[in-house]
């Protein structure tokens, strides 16, 4: 009898049972991390690339098309695939002191797909993690000299 009990008091192994308790958590939270952390990579990106589309559309010659064009490019090169909407706002004119100056905004959005938690959710029955819109907007002065506001 005291051999049995002596077995069922030992604690060798008991940390390889808790190990096993915790590591899914773990797992769990380093793929969050990364996850996330390749969520604000392509929210950089897609900011960067309204930046680039707002330069673009306050310079003189340029159109609606070479702004959309200058965008994919940036986004392409920033290691982004898929289609970008990108919409370029009507110039606006607003009052600094006592000049006006004139502005024109770039909408930048793309679709972010969760590699990790996503799916890990859904596998796990625990609802779904729906895939994040990207929005960025960006509007930058235009080069000419401010003029009197009427």
């Amino acid at each position: 009898m005291s051999r049995r009990w002596r077995w069922w008091r030992d604690e060798d192994g008991a940390e390889l049972v808790e190990f096993a308790f915790v590591l899914p958590t773990l797992l769990l939270l380093i793929v969050g991390v990364v996850d996330f952390g390749l969520l604000f990579q392509k929210y950089e990106v897609v900011t960067n690339a309204a930046r680039e589309g707002a330069r673009v559309a306050i310079l003189p010659g340029y159109g609606t098309a070479d702004v959309t064009a200058r965008v994919n490019q940036y986004l392409t090169t920033g290691g982004l695939n898929g289609t970008a909407t990108v919409s370029v706002g009507a110039p606006q004119a607003l009052s600094v002191g006592s000049q006006c100056i004139t502005v024109r905004p770039v909408t930048v959005s793309y679709q972010h797909q969760f590699l990790f938690i996503g799916p890990m959710l859904t596998f796990a029955g625990l609802g779904s993690l729906a895939d994040k819109t990207l929005n960025a907007t960006s509007a930058m002065r235009d080069e000419l000299a401010a003029a009197a506001c009427p």
